[in-house]
């Protein structure tokens, strides 16, 4: 390791998910620390250290794993049950002064998939989480009993590199709380960079001390102040560094180059569905009805059909990969029908990875209509300014696995994020096969429609559009990191357990 310059700053940054690696190396966020001169060292899954120290290589910047097996072990070993119901409750047991429908659906979940000792004990949990929705006492009292579980497991690095700042990319929703707990207990400041959409109003209560946040738009600043008791001078709206790219369409391959790569029909108008919301209700149902229309010629024009499945269609042995698998067989030997699988970095990174960011962004792009359920590419396809539809087809019966809970699309159109696409009028919203026909007709015939709304709903929820977020972000952690020390007001003081 090259000696440290006096003076100099180090931040650690924790990107335990593909899409952190994006946010902070695949942007203007590291660069922009660099070349402050704050030395940063990312922290990722031990499985792809190597690789990603291989492809992102600067001067000031280090990799380290982050050892998430002994965290796992941890969590499994010590008072796990303790453990996981504090983690229950840290989720469920934000304020209800902002919308609460997606973590009451979260709730649902739970109490019908929970085992035979967390049925018993859920009337008593409900009880204590509502108790947490109208006391901010009661959730300070919370995070605070939490950091007992602090294991020791990042000294050897925190004196091998002396940070004065460590960043997650969750307040300590993931395993990365033990991280943010061992930096707090050693008097260092901690932040959290919002990366998905709905992080602020899905998850609620830190999972470790916390001093700062950026996240990407008022909106969020105020899920995060009202629902989970932020300091609101202490929440930075930076925008979504992840989206510079869009904005400068520096992924965007040509329409040719595209359609070249998965054979698709140049003098037929592309219609594209992106798999989302896997957990709660198949996409089948949706999948289906498309595969229909397209293969039957039933729209008012030629159309081929590009599926994208999620990630979480790979995960060996689950009913979402089963789904992935009928889709498969769906799909065989039909005309004007293609699949796109998403790439996986490795490790416990999945498939939610910056390696197909061009194949993303072209997909959206070249799309005549962009099709898919509430999901996050909603906002993604609209910065590229594409005709939007959720589609809201309820499966009968849902899963129909037993014990395995299932929620109707159509009852998700309340969850805070889907409701703001919504109010927005920045696409449509379709809940049966005859819905779905008009409104892939409608925006074929008149692309123009709601593209205001769409313009509007792009700033609402980004703030940058310009492509600066990534050097916006940067430049704020950077400050955060020269201020080097907590506030006696914000730190919780605690005994770890070793």
């Amino acid at each position: 390791m090259e000696k440290k310059e006096k003076n100099q700053k180090t931040v650690f940054i924790s990107a335990d998910h593909g899409l952190a690696l994006v946010y902070f190396l695949q942007t203007d966020v590291v660069k922009t620390m660099l070349s402050n001169g704050i030395r940063v060292v990312i922290l990722t899954d031990d499985g792809v250290t190597e690789k990603v120290r291989s492809k992102f290589s600067e001067d000031n910047l280090f990799f380290e794993g982050l050892r998430l097996e002994t965290l796992k072990n941890y969590f499994k070993k010590v008072d796990h049950n303790r453990q996981y119901w504090l983690h229950f409750l840290r989720w469920m047991g934000g304020s209800d002064r902002v919308n609460t429908t997606a973590i009451d659906s979260h709730l649902r979940q739970m109490s019908h998939e929970t085992s035979k000792r967390g049925k018993l004990l859920m009337p008593l949990l409900k009880g204590y989480i509502r108790i947490l929705r109208k006391s901010r006492y009661a959730r300070k009292n919370l995070v605070r009993r939490q950091v007992r579980y602090t294991p020791v497991v990042y000294a050897d690095l925190f004196e091998k590199y002396t940070p004065s700042l460590v960043i997650a990319s969750t307040a300590g929703w993931r395993l990365d709380r033990y991280l943010l707990r061992e930096a707090s207990q050693r008097g260092i400041d901690t932040c959290m960079a919002v990366i998905g959409w709905d992080n602020p109003s899905s998850y609620r209560l830190p999972g470790a001390p916390m001093q700062w946040a950026n996240c990407w738009s008022e909106i969020q600043k105020q899920e995060l102040t009202d629902g989970a008791d932020w300091n609101q001078d202490r929440v930075n709206v930076g925008g979504i560094p992840t989206y510079d790219g869009y904005f400068q369409k520096k992924w965007q391959l040509s329409r040719e180059e595209y359609f070249r790569m998965h054979q698709l029909d140049p003098d037929r108008k592309l219609i594209s569905f992106a798999c989302s919301f896997v957990t709660f209700s198949p996409n089948y149902q949706d999948i289906e009805a498309l595969v229909q229309l397209v293969s039957e010629d039933a729209l008012s024009q030629p159309c081929q059909l590009l599926i994208r499945l999620h990630p979480n269609h790979f995960l060996a042995g689950s009913l979402f990969e089963g789904e992935a698998n009928r889709i498969r067989k769906l799909i065989e030997n039909k005309s004007h029908i293609h699949l796109v699988e998403p790439v996986a970095l490795g490790g416990d990174l999945g498939f939610y990875s910056g390696e197909d960011m061009p194949e993303k962004s072209s997909m959206m792009a070249w799309s005549d209509v962009f099709l898919t359920v509430y999901s996050t590419m909603v906002v993604e396809t609209a910065i590229h300014n594409r005709p939007i539809v959720s589609v809201c087809i309820d499966a009968p019966g849902g899963w129909n696995q037993p014990g395995k809970f299932s929620l109707s699309l159509s009852e998700i159109g309340a969850w805070p994020t889907h409701e703001r696409f919504r109010n927005a009028h920045a696409g449509r919203v379709v809940y049966n096969k005859e819905q779905l026909k008009d409104a892939i007709n409608m925006y074929l015939e008149h692309p123009e429609a709601d593209e205001t709304e769409r313009i509007k709903f792009v700033h609402d929820e980004c703030t940058f559009t310009d492509g600066s977020a990534g050097k916006t972000t940067g430049e704020y952690f950077s400050r955060l990191a020269e201020q080097g020390k907590i506030s006696p007001s914000v730190i919780y003081q605690f005994d770890p357990i070793q």
